[in-house]
């Protein structure tokens, strides 16, 4: 297996730092708009494990699909992992269909609100346009493993346990994700890309009902409280736009599916009030300044066109170098209704909780971005053992679960848990 990884932020550099440490891969190519980006990762991989003959970096335009497939051709790549925002999602994607490779990704193509009814009608949803494709990919013989992050990811993997081994019949597949983490010196720090986290937030949440099919509601709807393992305990949620609730429902049979976001009051009312300036807007605006000029020329006008989206990203610290200053535990997990396998009710959390102590102790990596990269880590080594396989647009969904979360466990030491909890009457 020869992979090629697009991006270096902060989940491509905690992909690289797990993946050196297996050998179930014969290259790893580290490849960033930035070169000087990619270059680091590859020098930290070095540093932490010691130098890796396996491991090169390479510049790449994301942005481009030739630029994708001439660097996957150049290395002879057999797959394509996307560690980038999911603005260029479809670019990497048919780069990597162009150089004839496989395909894996943490998060899915956009989705584009009804531009009438954005909160009653759906519009483009996300994944629609991977999936539209996934014929042509089937034709070629060809895997597209989407949403194969955390949530999504772990999450879906979470679902195919619960529908295989847990219940009979299932009334909600309702993915819950919440922690305890604070960043010390910052009042207002995201401990993950602020792009992507305002796109799911403030984007209409979908959800599935099988009565009704897939359909939208508001910004933090439905507001919840629920009670998180690993010390981390109670934290409101609400509806948040999330692909589980799109790939679920392709594979599996359930009532309802949500996605929750434990986001808290502070968070959400930042999020309402980006919204309600603007900025939360990807389309650049033009922005007009001064600037001083030589001798005689005074003030010369300054005008820059700039997305208001970019412009608070730039603001906010890097959250891949935040971990040291990180405390505290993130959860990720699957809460799922129905009748068990006896028949009886049964109500179940399965999740998987990460110390950012650990991570950062034992990979340099903080624990969100951590958790977010082991998964496709996971996946590639199941494919590249022939133990998952397939072909066209995949959601983890499809693939038998069981040898995911035995290896998880077991060889990358990061148990998950099953709590039951008391069905409701």
């Amino acid at each position: 297996m020869r992979i090629l990884l697009v991006g270096s932020g902060g989940v491509g550099d905690a992909f690289a730092r797990i993946a050196v440490r297996r050998p179930f891969f014969e290259r790893l190519v580290v490849a960033d708009y930035d070169l000087g980006r990619a270059e680091r990762t590859v020098a930290a991989v070095g540093e932490w494990h010691g130098p890796d003959p396996r491991f090169s970096a390479a510049q790449v335009d994301a942005s481009d699909a030739a630029s994708v497939a001439a660097l996957a051709r150049e290395h002879q790549i057999t797959h394509v992992m996307n560690a980038v925002d999911p603005r260029f999602v479809m670019p990497i994607f048919r780069g990597a269909f162009d150089a004839g490779a496989d395909y894996l990704d943490m998060a899915m193509s956009l989705s584009h609100r009804d531009p009438d009814q954005p909160y009653a009608q759906t519009g483009v949803m996300l994944g629609d346009e991977q999936f539209a494709e996934a014929e042509r990919w089937e034709s070629a013989g060809r895997l597209a493993l989407v949403g194969i992050g955390v949530e999504p990811g772990l999450s879906d993997v979470f679902a195919r346990y619960a529908a295989d081994h847990l219940f009979s019949r299932i009334e909600e597949l309702g993915t819950r994700d919440g922690s305890n983490l604070t960043v010390e010196g910052y009042d207002f720090a995201p401990s993950f890309s602020i792009w992507t986290t305002i796109e799911e937030c403030l984007n209409p949440p979908v959800i599935w009902e099988k009565n009704r099919g897939w359909y939208v509601t508001e910004p933090f709807s439905e507001p919840e409280v629920f009670d998180f393992p690993g010390g981390i305990g109670p934290v409101e949620c609400v509806n948040v736009e999330h692909e589980e609730v799109l790939l679920m429902p392709r594979w599996l049979d359930a009532k309802r599916v949500t996605f929750k976001y434990g986001l808290g009051t502070e968070f959400i009312d930042v999020l309402k009030v980006l919204r309600k300036l603007g900025l939360d807007q990807t389309d650049p605006v033009t922005v007009k300044g001064s600037m001083s000029g030589r001798g005689s020329e005074g003030v010369v006008p300054l005008t820059v066109n700039v997305s208001p989206r970019d412009v608070v990203a730039a603001c906010l610290p890097d959250p891949a170098g935040l971990g040291h200053l990180m405390h505290g535990s993130t959860c990720a997990g699957l809460w799922v209704t129905g009748t068990g396998k006896d028949g009886q009710p049964r109500e179940v959390y399965l999740y998987h909780v990460v110390d950012n102590e650990t991570t950062m102790g034992d990979y340099g990596a903080q624990c969100v971005v951590w958790q977010t990269a082991v998964n496709p880590v996971v996946a590639l080594e199941l494919l590249a053992a022939g133990t998952w396989g397939g072909r066209g647009v995949l959601g983890p969904e499809a693939f038998d679960a069981q040898p995911f979360l035995d290896l998880l466990a077991g060889d990358y030491d990061s148990p998950w848990g099953l709590e039951e909890r008391t069905p409701a009457r």
